[in-house]
């Protein structure tokens, strides 16, 4: 729930931002979003790194996939990747189409995990169903502002 959180009150912090501030550039919800994904991004990528959550993401890994922590680091780079190039105004729209495509091409360690009951605060299915779909919802709201 950490990445759910911290998507909606940066977004909402750099919305304000830009509605009370001289930041004329954060005057929108797509690039308020961008900065929540941003910020959502960069702390998802730090459990791909730091036990004991390195671990359960290595867990929920599904079996037919060899290495399972070289899937995990690089998921985790290309998470802080993606964080970078949506900072970036020439990328932030190809960073959010490249972080849905990740997002969708992951959902099947998730729905293992919920299913195994593996992984990180383990949530059921549904929730993280509806959950992922907001995460989506934001990369989508970047890709069309």
């Amino acid at each position: 729930m950490a990445p759910l959180l911290v998507l909606a009150v940066i977004t909402a912090i750099a919305r304000l931002t830009g509605w009370l501030g001289d930041i004329a550039w954060l005057d929108s919800w797509a690039h308020a979003a961008t900065v929540g994904l941003a910020a959502m991004f960069l702390l998802t990528a730090t459990a791909h790194f730091a036990e004991p959550r390195r671990s359960a993401l290595v867990a929920m890994v599904p079996p037919q996939l060899p290495n399972p922590g070289v899937w995990v680091t690089l998921t985790g780079v290309l998470e802080i990747a993606g964080a970078i190039g949506l900072l970036i105004p020439a990328t932030s729209k190809l960073a959010a189409i490249c972080l849905a495509l990740m997002m969708i091409a992951m959902f099947p360690a998730n729905i293992r995990a919920a299913r195994a009951d593996l992984g990180i605060k383990t949530m059921p299915l549904p929730v993280r169903t509806l959950v992922q779909g907001v995460f989506l919802g934001a990369a989508a709201l970047v890709m069309l502002g």
